[in-house]
């Protein structure tokens, strides 16, 4: 029933970002890069969004909670927009846009994979040596093409409240 009566009211710019349940500085950045039409304006001034900017940032929210792109949406807009749409297009950029949301989830899929594996490795007591922290550096080492130091990077020793050198500046 809501959505019925929101699409059928004219707002000012405040009140459709709370209807909407976005920011108001949302509603500013899509009309700043061009993905919504600027709406009339009132006798004093005032911005009056209706039922077509209603459903323009609908479907602008949408997409976003889906992962599209900024530039994304805006290619699905303008297919829109210019009347050029057609299933097959639209399927094809959601098909592609699919494609890198089943990279992304096997890439968190393989860094979870590691980061329980390395925190199982970890004891989580007091000790100074951390299997995290060797198996971060260690990583980041064999991973780069362009290993600076072949040998591990020395930890600084821990300091004590009495420890002078806790006070001094580190030396270049």
């Amino acid at each position: 029933m809501q959505n019925h009566r929101l699409s059928e009211e004219r707002y000012r710019r405040a009140d459709l970002a709370k209807a909407m349940g976005c920011n108001l500085e949302t509603i500013r950045y899509y009309e700043k890069v061009g993905m919504m039409p600027d709406p009339p304006r009132t006798a004093a001034g005032y911005r009056v969004y209706g039922a077509r900017h209603v459903s323009r940032l609908r479907f602008i929210m949408r997409g976003r909670d889906l992962g599209f792109t900024i530039e994304e949406i805006r290619s699905l807009l303008a297919l829109i927009d210019y009347g050029t749409q057609t299933c097959g297009e639209v399927r094809a950029r959601t098909e592609r846009h699919l494609s890198d949301v089943r990279a992304k989830i096997a890439d968190l899929r393989r860094i979870e994979t590691v980061l329980a594996r390395t925190a199982a490795k970890c004891s989580g007591d007091a000790a100074p040596e951390c299997p995290i922290l060797d198996a971060l550096g260690h990583e980041a080492l064999s991973s780069s093409s362009h290993a600076i130091m072949a040998s591990p990077v020395p930890r600084p020793r821990p300091t004590t409240a009495n420890d002078d050198r806790s006070r001094e500046p580190a030396s270049a």
